[in-house]
């Protein structure tokens, strides 16, 4: 029996990750893989919409404190059950789920694939074992560009000079900072296209693989960056290289310093886990003469990242770049294919001036922009780089445009039907199939058969996707 928390994380592509999840039973029996269970329960907002809802039914009048209790007492109810996305419990072969937690269906759907613990992980992960099998948007990209230009990512160098510039100036992608928006050339990468990420390149200027690798984990960390490294690096106390970036950085400087090695564990330990120092860890430090900007550093971490996690993200990083510096279009048309969700066709297919301007009117929001504007916002940004850098976004072809994927026609990427907002990947699907039957012969032929709604249709139009189709297949004599 396992007695203390154990876990092993390992990612695989989001299309490939049911296989994987699927797998275990294979490697471990039907009846000794599960579901990680979770447990979802009552917010602070919706128990306060439960009690005014109440109150109004029942036509009563509840004193603000009084609501206050109330809502105080419904928070952190239950109110659901689900599945964690990539936790699979193994219990061992000489014991019983049973004897840890029943079992059940997500919030009891007993067509549901999958069984899940009735306790919610935190409660039981003392005592069994966790296989971590996530999903990421990377490795499926990374396989499509791959797929696109015949070349093994693995050859691909991780000092290309042109690659390593991106992440100081645009330069090498052919366009300046006031084109794109930005002053390093990372929109998109990944671990660098975020625009807190962005700020910390534009602040430290990295130039090889490791101190990308010490980026990564600086941002990944709590209170590691922000009022921490950035601080020593602005004043001149220390270079990038030599603040603390990952939590293995810490043993193996302190044992540099001649620190005992256990003891250098047991500090870099105590440091990630954001408990700091004890008095006999800085007594120890300050004696092989450890510098005090550096003890103070130890003190004011909450968590640390492990440097062979930011070398993985960095590696991947660094292969997209390189496809995004030397074969472009390959690049835009994996990106939006993997990992943009939400589009704007309409501006995206009209070029530079009607992007920026859709950037601007989001932005011109600022903190009010919803959910979905933001995310459209980092799509639109990347949109106007691929612009600027002498490519373009075609409007989507009723009879070459796929499905789910973008294509690529010479300096032009073509969406697929799932580009169009409100459309699903089941009716992307379904027009792809129905147009081997024939062509459409009007809207309402292309509704029927490709199941495609009115609302759709209209947007179609509107993009200019249905020129010279009629609306019926009657053709009327008067």
């Amino acid at each position: 029996m396992i007695t203390s928390k154990a876990y092993l994380s390992s990612y695989f592509s989001g299309e490939y990750q049911p296989q994987a999840h699927n797998y275990t039973k294979v490697l471990f029996g039907e009846d000794y893989v599960y579901r990680a269970g979770t447990i979802g329960t009552v917010a602070e907002k919706t128990a306060y919409g439960y009690v005014k809802g109440y109150a109004t039914d029942h036509n009563l009048t509840i004193r603000p404190p009084e609501v206050d209790r109330l809502v105080q007492g419904c928070t952190g109810v239950k109110r659901t059950t689900g599945q964690h996305p990539g936790g699979i419990i193994v219990v061992p072969d000489y014991m019983d789920i049973y004897d840890f937690s029943p079992v059940q269906f997500p919030a009891d759907a007993q067509g549901a694939e999958w069984k899940t613990t009735h306790f919610d992980f935190h409660s039981i992960h003392d005592n069994i074992l966790k296989l971590d099998i996530l999903g990421h948007d990377d490795p499926t990209m990374i396989r499509m560009l791959q797929d696109l230009s015949g070349i093994d990512p693995k050859t691909i160098p991780t000092d290309d000079p042109f690659v390593m510039q991106i992440f100081s100036s645009p330069e090498s992608l052919g366009v300046t900072a006031e084109q794109i928006g930005t002053k390093t050339g990372t929109l998109g990468i990944p671990e660098f296209g975020t625009k807190f990420v962005r700020q910390m390149l534009e602040s430290t200027k990295p130039s090889t693989f490791s101190e990308l690798v010490q980026i990564s984990g600086l941002s990944h960390g709590t209170d590691v960056w922000l009022g921490n490294a950035e601080e020593l690096i602005k004043e001149g106390t220390c270079v990038l290289s030599e603040v603390i970036g990952c939590r293995d950085d810490i043993m193996v400087y302190l044992i540099y310093q001649d620190l005992e090695p256990s003891f250098a564990f047991k500090i870099m330990e105590s440091v990630r886990k954001g408990k700091g120092l004890t008095e006999e860890m800085e007594e120890e430090m300050r004696a092989k003469k450890v510098p005090e900007w550096y003890i103070d550093s130890c003190k004011k971490i909450k968590y640390m990242f492990p440097k062979a996690h930011a070398a993985a993200y960095v590696l991947m990083a660094v292969r997209i770049a390189w496809f995004k510096v030397h074969y472009p279009i390959l690049y835009y048309a994996a990106y939006f294919t993997v990992r943009a969700s939400d589009f704007d066709l309409l501006s995206m297919t009209k070029g530079s001036q009607m992007i920026r301007a859709k950037i601007d009117e989001i932005n011109l929001k600022g903190l009010d922009a919803a959910p979905k504007e933001k995310s459209l916002l980092t799509v639109l940004e990347i949109s106007l780089e691929m612009c600027e850098r002498g490519m373009s976004m075609a409007k989507v072809d009723l009879y070459r445009s796929e499905a789910t994927e973008f294509i690529i026609d010479g300096q032009t990427i073509i969406p697929p039907f799932n580009a169009i907002p409100g459309l699903g990947d089941n009716v992307a699907k379904q027009i792809v199939r129905a147009r081997l039957d024939g062509e459409f012969l009007s809207k309402e032929d292309l509704q029927q058969r490709g199941r495609v709604s009115k609302t759709l249709i209209e947007y179609m139009d509107q993009m200019g996707c249905l020129e010279g189709m009629p609306d019926a297949n009657q053709l009327s004599l008067f």
